[in-house]
């Protein structure tokens, strides 16, 4: 995630809560009789949100329900979409790359996924290769998804994945290391009938 998007998520998620503590203190004085602002809709235990003459009114316009029901529908949509975006793993934008002058150089981490993808997917026994890079500009991490083709032995790919495309890409990136998280999945392959 950029620092852009960061920093909107992290006010957005304060605005959110502050909201969300204010209306309900507010709700909660009212409930136990302590005094509220003036312009506060409601002023004591047994008041309502919409009141029955309000209902009502609405009730007739035929727009009403479903314009309410959409708009709480999206709110829930875009809450669901909200709370799995906090959840997603943010992938690298770039990894800082050892140039030997002591600053470093920017390198894009979509290249450098690429590539391991690329160097990955042509080991024996592997069909495909993912790679997200996860983790810090300094210090990335690499989450690997191979997909392996029926024959693959899997730990003679896991063994060619550490030691030749992990290796390179270490090196060339000048890391001191590259942890990485790998997961092995099978093809769907038919079954091969003997005669």
């Amino acid at each position: 995630m950029s620092p852009l998007l960061r920093t909107v998520n992290r006010v957005l998620l304060g605005l959110a809560g502050l909201v969300l503590i204010c209306g309900g203190g507010a709700v909660l004085a009212t409930g136990l009789g302590l005094s509220v602002p003036s312009w506060w809709p409601w002023y004591g235990k047994r008041d309502v949100l919409i009141s029955e003459a309000d209902r009502g009114r609405w009730r007739d316009q035929g727009w009403w329900w479903p314009t309410v029901i959409a708009v709480l529908a999206v709110v829930v949509v875009l809450a669901l979409w909200w709370l799995l975006a906090q959840l997603r793993r943010a992938r690298l934008a770039e990894v800082l790359v050892d140039s030997g002058d002591g600053e470093g150089a920017p390198l894009r981490g979509r290249a450098l996924e690429a590539v391991l993808a690329d160097e990955a997917g042509t080991l024996d026994g592997v069909a495909r290769a993912q790679v997200a890079l996860t983790g810090r500009r300094s210090s990335p991490h690499a989450r690997i998804r191979l997909l392996m083709e029926p024959h693959a032995a899997p730990d003679e790919a896991l063994g060619r994945l550490t030691d030749e495309a992990l290796a390179h890409a270490r090196d060339s990136a000048g890391l001191a290391e590259l942890p990485a998280e790998v997961r092995l999945r099978a093809v769907k392959h038919r079954a091969e009938r003997v005669s």
